[in-house]
């Protein structure tokens, strides 16, 4: 059995990005980062992304609206910041407080500067095979592990354990798409599934992103299987000072004597999504600064 190391291959992944910004004349990429309100996992996710643009020499805006904030008012923000050309790449961190409805938010924010990849358009594009599009950045960072380790889903029978918009559809695309990596053949499985160990057992991947702590036991897994455990959740454990630990989907102790390879939780997916909003960040200034040419050329 092999570990699929998300931390070593993001800070792989992140060191080639500020190569290439450090290497770039003019203007650097710069990203906003709205957070609403103060939830604890939003403050940190934010932070962790605001260290790592710095890291890769991308300009962050934090911009923090309150957490009352009308929903009219959310949209003007991001329509300001579509509007202006010196921001390359927009986030808004999801959860949003329950008046604003968090699918128009991803909606309004422009598709060429959709770097979380869930605007309609970019969603899109992902089942067109539209390259142009920026695809989010869980999925993305799945499918960039999958290839840093060596496994071509060509041939493969991927099974997709979930069916959320922010991994389950957009990965069981990008295994389906016709270029290298992927051409899997793919199940989605979810809580409406029927005999659902026979499907996973069919697995030569299996992409665990069902939110429930160990639910993969290793009578549902294939020996030999590559395994993604997408899951973050939080358990009770007395012997940690935060009162809690991080588990994935899948029980790992069970699952990993079975396994080619597998990510660990933490250190294995969560490392990626942030390394991904980087990359598709990078691609935003990059296809920003193409657009600047063009028009200068025209003229």
């Amino acid at each position: 059995m092999q570990l699929i190391d998300g931390n070593q291959i993001a800070k792989t992944l992140i060191a080639e990005l500020k190569a290439e910004v450090s290497a770039a004349p003019g203007r650097k990429p710069c990203i906003a980062l709205v957070r609403v309100g103060d939830d604890p996992a939003s403050v940190s996710y934010v932070t962790k992304k605001e260290k790592t643009s710095a890291e890769i020499g991308i300009t962050s805006r934090v911009i923090l609206p309150p957490v009352t904030i009308p929903q009219d008012e959310l949209f003007a923000l991001i329509d300001r910041l579509n509007a202006d050309p010196a921001v390359d790449g927009i986030l808004v961190q999801s959860p949003l407080p329950k008046h604003i409805d968090e699918v128009a938010v991803f909606r309004r924010v422009a598709p060429h500067k959709d770097v979380d990849g869930f605007n309609t358009i970019n969603l899109g594009k992902v089942a067109q095979e539209d390259d142009t599009g920026f695809v989010a950045c869980t999925p993305a960072g799945i499918m960039e592990l999958l290839a840093r380790s060596s496994v071509d889903l060509r041939g493969k029978h991927v099974v997709v354990l979930g069916r959320s918009l922010i991994v389950g559809k957009p990965v069981a695309l990008l295994a389906l798409q016709k270029k290298a990596g992927a051409n899997g053949t793919v199940t989605i499985c979810h809580s409406q599934t029927a005999n659902l160990p026979a499907l996973t057992r069919q697995a030569d991947v299996l992409i665990a992103a069902i939110g429930r702590a160990a639910f993969v036991t290793a009578d549902m897994v294939k020996p030999g299987a590559v395994v993604i455990d997408v899951g973050i959740n939080r358990v009770a454990d007395a012997t940690k000072k935060s009162g809690c630990r991080l588990v994935g989907d899948v029980d790992f102790a069970q699952v990993a004597p079975k396994c080619s390879q597998i990510t660990p939780v933490p250190g294995g997916v969560g490392p990626m999504t942030v390394a991904l909003l980087m990359k598709n960040t990078v691609k935003a200034w990059r296809q920003n600064n193409q657009k600047t040419e063009n028009l200068k050329a025209e003229t």
